[in-house]
């Protein structure tokens, strides 16, 4: 049988999503708890995508396959009480044995969270972008409609991939204003590697008045990674929705 999850994690301590030898990593962390279940069977999951060091999730999602005869609204508990308390299961269902947590993706929502004010606030350190620096926030949004549609994005993927294909589309990046935080929202049907740090470290250039909104659709044709901004630091990104289907 196949099992879906949605889970959260706190990234502050890991190296990332993917299992790496000798790091800690969320794959790790919940195969080990699997396997522990299933009395030493190793069991593999499959995520929705790879996120990287320091990088949080909010719905994150995984599936992986079970021999075990247990109640779905019972597996969240099951593995909660086995797993550290920087990964929490939140949801569990069984589905369709041809689900399959990444290749089924409709649509990803990732967050960005910058924190604007003068001085770092210590209990948002790991959780927001401590940015306080002046921003035109308007700008901000005239390049965010330049970036929606469908491009190619090698202007905004590290060089070195393995990927060939690099168009994809965003189909919508909005900024909410809270207080003294800003809250970057990406919505689209994929992202590349680091993209949405990208654009965000584009984005900050833009909102400090180092680029204009105009140069991105010559960002965009460019497709060189050098013509954008700095990468953004990891550890104000979250995954935050994965959509199906259903």
């Amino acid at each position: 049988m196949r099992v879906k999850c949605i889970v959260s994690y706190d990234g502050t301590r890991f190296s990332g999503y993917q299992v790496q030898p000798n790091k800690r990593t969320v794959q790790s962390e919940i195969e080990a708890v699997l396997t522990k279940l299933h009395k030493g069977q190793p069991i593999k999951i499959h995520a929705s995508g790879r996120t990287d060091a320091y990088v949080h999730a909010v719905g994150q999602v995984i599936h992986f396959d079970t021999n075990l005869m247990i109640p779905p609204e019972k597996w969240p508990y099951a593995l909660n009480s086995l797993l550290p308390n920087d990964i929490v299961i939140l949801e569990a269902e069984y589905v369709a044995d041809h689900f399959h947590s990444r290749y089924d993706v409709r649509k990803k929502e990732y967050r960005y969270k910058l924190s604007t004010q003068k001085m770092p606030d210590v209990f948002k350190r790991d959780y927001s972008y401590h940015f306080p620096y002046k921003l035109d926030v308007e700008m901000m949004r005239k390049a965010c409609h330049h970036l929606c549609g469908t491009h190619d994005f090698t202007s905004f993927c590290v060089a070195k991939t393995e990927v060939v294909d690099k168009v994809r589309t965003i189909y919508s990046i909005d900024i909410i204003e809270e207080e003294t935080d800003l809250i970057f929202c990406f919505t689209g049907n994929g992202f590349l590697y680091n993209m949405v740090r990208i654009l965000m470290g584009t984005l900050l250039e833009i909102g400090q008045g180092k680029k204009t909104p105009d140069q991105i659709p010559a960002i965009l044709e460019g497709k060189d990674r050098s013509l954008s901004g700095k990468t953004a630091p990891g550890h104000g990104l979250y995954l935050w929705k994965v959509y199906y289907d259903n």
